[in-house]
């Protein structure tokens, strides 16, 4: 974490990934994020993966460095409450983070009315409010149709929620720019985006849509080659799997030199027209190129080749699983300043991850535990909303406020 943004009060009411990972992303960078969530844990407080106790270690990842009230916004007097933490005065706060549909206690206009200078940002499904989630959007973006093997003749769901994870960064991107924005003018905002137009937006921005308008072309399936370039998979020696990429003249350069197939790519140039240093070429030659380097990965171990292609600055990488990333990575360790072990209440202690920018004007600071569900409420209630201690334990008696989950 870090405190660039201490001065922000943000109140977030969400659920599952998106609209929590934004309040994540802001949270690690020193702003002070509330989430408010029903008594006993909303929709996503028990989804795997569990503890052997039955914690979610998927919400206490999302929720790490964050403050947690519980409230019953079912109640009147509970939606009184959430409404004064989202109005407050504080010049860093009326600032409102949602998934949750924008209406009844989450509508704007009636927000509003308690300060006229209220951020709220919105996030939906789809435009029209209709129900999306990250692995629809994703199947009707097309990608799992040029996902998998080139003779699988099926769609391949992802198993990387991310256009989940891109719609909150560009939560966050619309956050700021509001509060910039109020800054500059006194003027809050609501601020809706859809989860479904992330996939779209990269459909234009990467060149999927004028693909299909300009070239009148169908992107192909091409397997683990990267389209366009070169880009393939390949067995060690120890049965292990990197994969080796030169998408620049240099990366083509330095790979040619390191497994010693000049002579040979020479000769494929030569027979074929072409010049490998370009990677339209690169990508004609592909199952040739691999043909060239199979061999001389297939006997060698991970470690030979890491030491080679490390010393030659040849772009690759092993494949892992998550256990081999937990255990043989160092970018998956304290070695890395962005990761910090932290005692989980609960939980135990995790590796976890800090934000992942480093501040030239600010230090690191660790990057929290999860909170247990409810753990700020009474504090949250005296600090911010100036209750006293026989105020809160009736709002606790009656339901309105919870306590903290054991």
């Amino acid at each position: 974490m870090t405190a660039l943004l201490s001065d922000l009060k943000i109140v977030e009411a969400t659920a599952f990934i998106a609209a929590p990972y934004a309040g994540l992303t802001l949270a690690q960078m020193g702003a002070d994020v509330i989430r408010i969530d029903p008594i006993g844990g909303g929709l996503d407080y028990n989804r795997w993966p569990l503890t052997e106790n039955g914690r979610s270690l998927y919400w206490a990842g999302l929720n790490k460095g964050k403050r947690s009230v519980t409230l019953n916004v079912r109640d009147p007097e509970g939606q009184e409450i959430a409404h004064a933490l989202m109005t407050r005065s504080d010049p860093g706060a009326g600032i409102v983070l949602s998934n949750l549909p924008a209406r009844g206690w989450l509508d704007f206009e009636t927000l509003k009315v308690k300060r006229n200078d209220l951020i709220m940002v919105s996030l939906s499904g789809n435009r029209d409010g209709s129900v999306a989630l990250d692995y629809t959007v994703n199947a009707a973006a097309g990608f799992p149709s040029i996902t998998g093997p080139i003779d699988h003749n099926q769609p391949v769901n992802s198993v990387l929620p991310a256009w989940d994870l891109i719609a909150g960064l560009q939560a966050v991107n619309g956050l700021m720019a509001a509060e910039r924005h109020r800054r500059d003018t006194g003027d809050g905002q609501f601020v809706k985006l859809a989860l479904s137009d992330a996939p779209f937006h990269v459909l234009s921005a990467l060149g999927f849509i004028g693909e299909v308008q300009i070239n009148n072309a169908e992107r192909p399936k091409t397997g683990n080659h990267v389209y366009g370039t070169f880009s393939h998979d390949f067995e060690t020696k120890d049965n292990r799997r990197v994969v080796v990429t030169a998408f620049t003249p240099r990366h083509w350069s330095v790979l040619v030199e390191a497994v010693g197939i000049a002579k040979e790519v020479a000769l494929l140039e030569a027979a074929n027209g072409w010049d490998l240093k370009d990677e339209a070429d690169r990508w004609a030659g592909r199952d040739e190129i691999v043909a060239l380097i199979k061999p001389w990965v297939n006997l060698r171990t991970l470690q030979d080749i890491r030491e080679t292609f490390d010393e030659a600055g040849v772009c690759w990488g092993p494949y892992q699983s998550f256990s081999q990333v937990v255990e043989e990575d160092p970018r998956v360790s304290d070695n890395n300043p962005m990761f910090e072990n932290v005692l989980n209440p609960g939980i135990g202690k995790v590796l976890t991850a800090g934000s992942p920018i480093d501040f030239s004007g600010a230090e690191r600071t660790s990057p929290g535990g999860a909170p247990i569900l409810g753990e700020h409420t009474e504090q949250v209630l005296a600090e911010e909303l100036g209750l006293l201690d026989p105020q809160i334990g009736a709002l606790i008696e009656k339901g309105i406020a919870g306590v903290p989950a054991t």
